[in-house]
């Protein structure tokens, strides 16, 4: 299975919808002048969501070394990529 399926089995079972992939976003997030987040974007399209038209997905690995998918909705202060990857930083902070 594929990254992309993996990523959309996961939107299917967190979120209850389906989706399309649209784009990878290529982001890097300093802080600083720190490198705080570097990685790929997945940007999908979702069908009949109630919240959001899209949503920002990537893998990220854990303290334990271990991977798992993060899950951004498109909203009001969430509106690309870039912004869903501060957002979780932030979060996670």
């Amino acid at each position: 299975m594929s990254e992309i399926q993996e990523m959309r089995d996961t939107i299917r079972r967190l979120h209850g919808v389906e989706s399309t992939h649209d784009e990878s976003v290529r982001v890097t997030e300093e802080f600083n002048g720190t490198t705080v987040w570097d990685g790929v974007v997945e940007v999908f399209q979702l069908h009949n969501h109630h919240q959001a038209p899209k949503i920002y997905v990537w893998a990220n690995n854990t303290e334990d070394k271990r991977s798992r998918v993060v899950t951004v909705l498109h909203a009001n202060y969430v509106t690309s990529p870039v912004l869903a990857v501060r957002a979780f930083v932030v979060r996670k902070s």
